[in-house]
């Protein structure tokens, strides 16, 4: 999991794995390391398929970005997070997308346009439309989400974790 520092990263981590949200503010120091065991949803009416995610929290200071893709190589995916109530967070992703491109050609790309609980539904929906738009070629999808209330966060995951599997 990419983005810049204080998006909500480790708060959507956290109310995936926990099912928790805290308010109080934590940075992350280099990376931090959850999982979580899931069972994929078949979609041809097979068993559904059991695996572990094991999600790295990437700090997200300008002065880690120069080691960020150590900790990206190898990964089959990666969550870009923007903060939507901080547009120049927004206008990030696209060296996010770089960043993992220089190490991972094919990884999945899923965006979340976190903190969506501060804004009006229609105004984040209009931004949403435009990332995925604009990141159309290079992303399999895009999700407001919510770590406060946890708008789409299992299905962020889920998204992610599927794209991997192919």
């Amino acid at each position: 999991m990419v983005g810049d520092f204080s998006v909500g990263k480790t708060s959507l981590i956290r109310c995936y794995v926990e099912g928790k949200f805290d308010d109080r503010y934590l940075s992350t120091v280099g990376v931090k390391i959850s999982r979580r065991n899931l069972d994929l949803p078949s979609v041809d009416g097979a068993d559904p398929q059991a695996i572990q995610l094991i999600i790295w929290d990437l700090e997200g200071q300008t002065k880690f970005k120069a080691i960020a893709p150590t900790y990206l190589q190898g990964s089959r995916g990666t969550i870009i997070v923007a903060d939507i109530s901080r547009p120049e967070t927004i206008d990030s992703i696209k060296g996010h997308i770089e960043l993992y491109r220089s190490v991972s050609q094919d990884g999945a790309i899923v965006i979340a346009l976190n903190k969506t609980d501060l804004f009006e539904p229609q105004k984040s929906q209009g931004i949403l439309d435009q990332l995925k738009q604009t990141y159309q070629a290079d992303i399999i999808e895009a999700y407001s989400t919510s770590a406060k209330s946890g708008q789409n966060v299992e299905s962020l995951f889920i998204q992610l974790a599927a794209a991997t599997l192919k």
